[in-house]
């Protein structure tokens, strides 16, 4: 899916989007993420023996982030989990989703947990910017992953509280008629270029992207906010949680600031040693050409990288300084 712009409203700069996106309130269609739902008595028991966070503390109108993980820690999602009255509603990045429908599928015989489809039933559109509660009447708590039922413009919602604004999960016949409505609420409709460069400043991997099937998550600096290290059982705990206790990780989650465009996938070398490859790449109109990139942990904050290609790259902290 992509920008929906409104009829008769004329495209904006990347300029003019990424102001909306970081001083006011964006919108954007994000229906093409994956999503599933778990029903049942003891869907959160199930999906706590499967995902890495403490999924049965969940109270109603909140959730978590987890990540699911292969046997040997490495990661194959990495997923937020919504609990409501009725069920736990998980979505993730498209590139996860046959992965993670795989093991809620594989590993559930024996639970009363009912798995249901909803990637093309369900839309979500992503309000960010700091303005993002403007075009609502109503808003989630503030904690990330709080959530509420509501509606906008006579059509049944649920609003989520994310890291760079509010989710709008809805029906998918319903998703284009409430990006309208947003639109004419005040929120810029952007694109994904825009929402990127969003993501990268604030040093937030994704899968698919800076995140593989070879990454840890102490690795991608998301432990803190998607693994438990006090609960139950469940794949892949021992070894992430070995490196938790005993160890540290070979790398890194890192910001870069290159003098010149990159690509992405190009080598990164520290001394003529490589250290990483490029993750994400994006124009930001405040910062320049940045990045972000899982970096042996030697290339430390301030080290200055060749990138293969040609050009170089200063290793940076994350979030982007404002």
């Amino acid at each position: 899916m992509g920008v929906l712009y409104p009829r008769n409203v004329a495209v904006a700069s990347l300029q003019e989007r990424y102001r909306a996106a970081t001083e006011a309130v964006a919108v954007l269609d994000r229906s093409q993420r994956g999503k599933l739902a778990l029903s049942g008595s003891q869907a959160a028991e199930f999906l706590d023996s499967l995902l890495s966070n403490d999924i049965a503390a969940v109270e109603p109108g909140h959730g978590v982030t987890a990540a699911l993980l292969t046997h040997k820690g490495r990661m194959l999602a990495e997923v937020r989990v919504l609990r409501t009255d009725a069920e736990l509603e998980l979505d993730c990045e498209r590139a996860a989703l046959q992965a993670l429908f795989d093991a809620l599928s594989g590993y559930r015989i024996g639970y009363d947990a009912e798995l249901h489809k909803r990637t093309l039933q369900r839309g979500l559109l992503s309000l960010i910017g700091p303005g993002s509660e403007r075009p609502l009447e109503s808003a989630p708590g503030a904690v990330e992953h709080d959530h509420v039922e509501t509606q906008i413009d006579g059509h049944g919602v649920r609003l989520i509280r994310t890291d760079v604004g509010i989710d709008v999960a809805c029906s998918s016949e319903d998703t284009e008629a409430l990006a309208a409505a947003l639109a004419t609420a005040g929120a810029e409709p952007i694109d994904e270029q825009t929402a990127e460069i969003v993501r990268i400043e604030s040093g937030r991997p994704r899968f698919g992207v800076e995140i593989d099937e070879t990454t840890m998550p102490q690795e991608a600096g998301i432990h803190e906010r998607s693994v438990s290290y006090t609960k139950g059982c469940y794949i892949g705990q021992e070894t992430v949680a070995r490196l938790y206790w005993k160890g540290k990780p070979n790398r890194h989650l890192r910001g870069l600031r290159f003098e010149q465009p990159a690509e992405p996938g190009a080598p990164l070398a520290l001394a003529g040693r490589e250290v990483g490859v490029v993750g994400s790449v994006a124009h930001s109109p405040r910062l320049g050409m940045i990045g972000l990139a899982l970096l042996r942990r030697e290339a430390e904050p301030g080290a200055t990288l060749e990138v293969a290609g040609g050009g170089s790259a200063t290793v940076t902290d994350l979030p982007f300084e404002r």
